[in-house]
């Protein structure tokens, strides 16, 4: 199916690994320029082999959006690379594992700075991309959450911060203002997703027998996702045919989660 993305500049934050890296690399297939942006120069320059490898655009842009001014200087960035921006992907963040299990005893700095790189983070480059889609009247603003923003569970700061963006885009869908210039604001929500060097492999190798016990007691699936099946609820979203999914939380979790 085409998507109709053909030409189309996308932005995506935290896209040089994981669900960022697999979105960009979906999109670029089907045909959007990328914008990727990440503090780690050396997974940029192996993402954008990869997602230049579709003969597309890709610029790289380092920054670390814990410290505004360098998401400002990457604002500035893409504003002179591009005079469009039709997609914008919110999928930097994290934290889930920060901090302690204690509530009281959690440094208050593991509340503000996950807040900060999933919030804070997601509302400046909105704020930055929506002039670009007024004017060009037609827009998609992603913002890839976690089943954790929808229900109980896991560390509480984490779950605040991602509760918080599923209501940034629940509230922007209803702006009549910006929804009737053909811009859509929809979150996607994943579950556990294997994604390397972020914990669950180390778990995996540690205890094989008690990897593969829990993932056959708490995955109705008996496995975890993988980044590019996340990538593929995004870029469907992203499509010119999904004019009408406005305001969704998309769960994208092999039903691991409790929510409707």
């Amino acid at each position: 199916m085409d998507l109709g993305l053909q030409g189309k500049n996308a932005v995506v934050t935290g896209g040089s690994h994981g669900i960022g890296l697999a979105t960009a690399k979906m999109l670029a297939s089907e045909g959007c320029n990328i914008a990727i942006i990440s503090r780690d120069s050396t997974k940029l320059k192996k993402a954008k082999k990869e997602i230049a490898s579709f003969g597309v655009e890709c610029h790289t842009i380092q920054a670390d959006v814990l410290k505004q001014e360098q998401v400002q200087e990457s604002i500035l960035l893409i504003s002179k690379l591009w005079d469009k921006i039709h997609i914008l992907i919110n999928n930097v963040g994290g934290g889930g594992r920060w901090g302690t299990d204690n509530f009281i005893a959690n440094p208050t700095s593991v509340w503000t700075d996950v807040y900060n790189k999933n919030v804070t983070c997601a509302i400046a480059y909105t704020r930055f991309s929506l002039p670009y889609m007024i004017k060009q009247e037609w827009g998609r603003v992603i913002t890839v959450t976690s089943t954790l923003g929808r229900q109980a569970g896991g560390r509480p700061w984490f779950n605040i911060a991602k509760t918080a963006q599923t209501c940034l885009m629940k509230n922007l869908s209803l702006d009549k203002e910006l929804v009737r210039k053909n811009i859509t604001f929809n979150s996607v929500a994943p579950g556990c997703i294997m994604i390397p060097n972020t914990g669950w492999e180390e778990e995996a190798q540690k205890d094989p027998n008690k990897f593969s016990k829990m993932l056959e007691d708490k995955f109705p699936l008996g496995r975890m996702g993988t980044p590019e099946e996340v990538a593929y609820s995004i870029a469907m979203l992203c499509s010119t045919s999904a004019s009408l999914i406005n305001g969704a939380a998309l769960a994208a979790d092999g039903g691991e989660s409790y929510a409707f």
